[in-house]
């Protein structure tokens, strides 16, 4: 139970309703900031505006998948009311508060350093990652299908990055009958690709292998799917990027060529975002009362 312990959740999607449910549920203190128009009314939760005197007592700050812009701006889809994360409300924090986001920008992480404060990405944690890889798979399929005339079954497909996301994406595409091609850039991710009985190849040799694609899924968050590259896909290929902004294909180029690119980060919070609120809130939950036990047996 989180019985006694200050949670104050600061905007935000979808995905927070399920974390402000479980909170709720466990008998955590909760106080909301920028969800002025939210029509769901949970019990013995509070609503506040962001000052520093509503941080004063809390134990654990919860922020968006994003935390802040480069500016501090928090952005909430159930507000209007401008949210501007600065240092007086870092500031205002207890030291032994901590603030959870999925991803922090530079200006979240000086904030948080300038004053001593606790910062944890949960997009970092391998167990976070892994679960949101599956409705990050399940919607980019769904894109794949929605804009393509061929079936997924017996497409040659490509998935380039063998990581967390890049493994539960070439699964599902080899699991509806996809033959799957996958670039790696290490010889261990190379073996393993072949023993799972994918088509691997070393992403410096991508030129090459993308003739002929029908579908290229990118997981790679760098500049990989080049003018260069996207020269030698063929026309109809469709290039589904889920890297983070701004991914890793040259999309102007890709326009001008007529080869139909897209960027779709944050599948998650956009297919499924009761799911993907879930395994927040699990791993919140098990966070925060790490936390609580540390504090009280240090």
């Amino acid at each position: 139970m989180l019985t006694g312990i200050q949670i104050c959740v600061i905007g935000g999607d979808a995905r927070q309703l399920e974390v402000i449910n479980n909170f709720s549920e466990l008998d955590a203190s909760v106080t909301l900031i920028g969800f002025d128009n939210l029509q769901n009314q949970f019990g013995g939760i509070a609503k506040a505006v962001l000052t520093p005197e509503a941080l004063s007592n809390i134990d654990a700050v919860i922020l968006p998948a994003v935390g802040t812009d480069d500016n501090g701006n928090v952005e909430s889809i159930f507000s209007t009311e401008e949210l501007q994360l600065q240092a007086e409300h870092i500031q205002a924090l207890p030291k032994h508060a901590k603030i959870y986001t999925g991803m922090a920008k530079t200006y979240l992480k000086k904030l948080c350093a300038a004053y001593s404060i606790g910062l944890v990405e949960l997009f970092d944690r391998d167990d976070v990652a892994i679960y949101n890889s599956i409705p990050t798979a399940e919607g980019a399929i769904m894109m794949a299908i929605q804009n393509t005339d061929i079936t997924i079954h017996g497409s040659l497909s490509m998935v380039l990055g063998f990581g967390r996301t890049g493994v539960t994406v070439a699964r599902s595409l080899q699991g509806l009958g996809a033959v799957v091609k996958v670039g790696v850039n290490r010889p261990e991710y190379y073996a393993r690709a072949l023993e799972m009985g994918f088509k691997p190849f070393y992403t410096k040799d991508l030129y090459e292998h993308v003739a002929g694609i029908d579908l290229l899924f990118n997981t790679i968050p760098s500049m990989i799917v080049t003018a260069q590259i996207i020269a030698n896909i063929p026309h109809r290929a469709l290039i589904i990027d889920l890297a983070s902004k701004p991914g890793g294909t040259d999309f102007r180029f890709a326009e001008k060529r007529g080869v139909k690119a897209m960027l779709a980060p944050g599948l998650p919070g956009i297919v499924a975002p009761k799911t993907a609120g879930r395994i927040m809130a699990d791993t919140l939950t098990r966070l925060i009362l790490e936390d609580a036990s540390t504090r009280r047996n240090g």
